[in-house]
């Protein structure tokens, strides 16, 4: 939690959001969560958060998970052509000796997918691949296509010979590792970064999923499924030691055909998308059980799910179904941490200085049924992985007194001069010291460098500004790197408005949406 500063002026509460931060939160005494964050890993972002002793062994337990994170990938990777899968889904008819990583992935597929009884299979891609094309022809699969694709899914894809540890690929179906493959390599990166950087405690994150090992109990975030922006509420908090966490759901991809959304998860069994569970979120002691529940839970009924999931020891999950219902396993609500904030810890009330008198409310207020949305897409640095930059976005009045900070991301306190725009205010500043950042996110696979930030027209005291133009900020620094400012004014006057700003150096795109509140808004 933020550590507040008191001030002898008049104060307001300024919402932060700090998404990245090294060296804070004390797990012991003689070690502090150290975090890191990158863009563009596995398709989408990873966060590492230790406990450690100091920076170096922190540094070294980043250099070893990333290694191993890039070992494992040129393994598994269904979308790198010079990966062992790659080169072994090229073969037919023959034995290939492989890797014991990947011969372990090869076998808990068949496990899961006799286990499911065929709700989760490495050829769903078959179907995947039929929607897109579809989407791209602007109609649905016609009847005839569907009985191909499933006719395709129900072959027999591969053979495994434990002794010799070979794989003789037989079908021609397109095959992609992706259900809990992601949950095989942080599970990996976890245990070489305990070991690289003689860690007490360590938290893998790629893309919501997550691993926590050793022995700090780690505050996990649920994402609300119906959820647009990064500080939005989150749908529950969790308490968790030693367990790993797995979302899945079709609420953030797919593909509209007619006007209609289409998940992307589909069920091999009849080729169709599925929607009937907004997202399913399991914790268990194992990450590869964690992610094919995650995923066979989408596919399957909530009553089917609930039965799977109890074959798992130690195994919890809830389900989010469509119609907004919450369904969960006995155990359950011994997870949750019911002392957690109504918003999540990563956004945090400070104290600031007020421009006009204390306690006033200005009349008439800002429209309720309208909020601004900001959404932005960082820009990837080469081909390949890169740290998140310093971010923040912030709200100005006419005269360019910050009302709200919507956004702060930094990774310690000695790096906040280079956000210079934000950082120009003596009280602003004050806003970061102290700040202890320990609570992880988990939600449904998300794109890299894609961010979304909510307004709802209040300031940081929680008043309702006035109808009037007001200046949103985004600022961008990359350590070492490059620094941009994008300023845009917008009149808040409850008209419609909509803004494509410029893209610069760190900003692939920035949309501006001054628009009618959304149903779960």
């Amino acid at each position: 939690m933020l550590q507040m500063n008191s001030s002898s002026a008049a104060r307001l509460a300024l919402t932060l959001f700090v998404a990245t931060f090294a060296g804070l939160a004390r797990t012991a005494a003689d070690t502090t969560w150290q975090i890191f964050q990158h863009e563009h890993v596995l398709g989408t972002s990873l966060e590492l958060k230790f406990a450690a002793r100091d920076t170096a062994h922190a540094a070294a337990a980043e250099a070893a998970a990333l290694g191993e994170i890039d070992r494992l990938a040129k393994i598994l990777s269904s979308y790198d052509a010079t990966s062992e899968f790659s080169r072994w889904q090229a073969t037919h008819g023959v034995a290939v000796s492989v890797s014991a990583d990947l011969f372990a992935v090869l076998a808990l597929f068949d496990a899961w997918r006799e286990r499911t009884h065929g709700a989760l299979d490495a050829s769903a891609e078959v179907a995947g691949r039929l929607w897109k094309s579809s989407a791209q022809a602007g109609r649905t699969p016609t009847e005839l296509e569907l009985d191909a694709a499933v006719a395709a899914v129900r072959q027999t894809h591969w053979r495994l010979d434990p002794v010799a540890r070979t794989a003789i690929h037989l079908s021609d179906a397109p095959l992609v590792l992706n259900s809990f493959t992601k949950s095989f390599i942080i599970e990996r990166a976890a245990e070489v970064a305990i070991a690289a950087g003689q860690l007490e405690s360590a938290v893998v994150n790629i893309g919501g999923d997550l691993v926590i090992r050793g022995r700090a109990v780690d505050a996990v975030a649920l994402v609300n499924p119906e959820a647009e922006a990064e500080n939005d509420a989150p749908l529950q908090h969790l308490s968790l030691r030693d367990r790993a966490v797995a979302t899945s759901g079709g609420y953030r991809r797919g593909v509209e055909i007619g006007g209609r959304w289409y998940s992307h998860l589909v069920d091999p069994r009849t080729g169709r998308p599925v929607d009937h569970v907004l997202s399913a979120t399991v914790v268990s002691p194992r990450a590869t059980d964690a992610g094919a529940l995650a995923t066979a839970l989408c596919v399957v009924t909530p009553e089917e799910g609930l039965a799977l999931v109890a074959t798992i020891a130690d195994a919890e999950c809830l389900l989010v179904l469509h119609d907004g219902r919450l369904l969960a396993t006995a155990g359950w609500n011994s997870l949750q941490n019911t002392a957690a904030p109504a918003t999540p810890n990563w956004v945090h009330a400070a104290a600031a200085k007020s421009s006009g008198a204390a306690g006033a409310i200005p009349l008439p207020a800002w429209d309720p049924n309208y909020e601004l949305l900001v959404s932005f897409e960082i820009a990837a640095v080469g081909s390949g992985r890169g740290k998140k930059p310093f971010v923040a976005i912030w709200i100005e009045d006419k005269d360019g007194f910050p009302l709200r900070t919507l956004a702060l991301w930094y990774h310690g306190a000695r790096w906040l001069p280079d956000l210079r725009a934000w950082n120009h205010a003596d009280h602003l500043r004050s806003m970061a010291e102290g700040t202890q950042v320990v609570e992880s996110v988990a939600s449904a696979t998300r794109g890299p460098g894609k961010y979304s930030v909510r307004w709802d027209g209040k300031d940081g005291g929680g008043q309702a500004v006035k109808p009037g133009t007001y200046t949103v900020a985004i600022e961008v620094a990359r350590e070492h790197g490059s620094h941009q400012v994008m300023r845009q004014e917008v009149a808040f006057t409850g008209q419609p408005q909509h803004f494509d700003l410029p893209a610069n150096l760190e900003v692939n795109s920035a949309v501006l949406d001054y628009r009618r509140k959304t149903a779960a808004h």
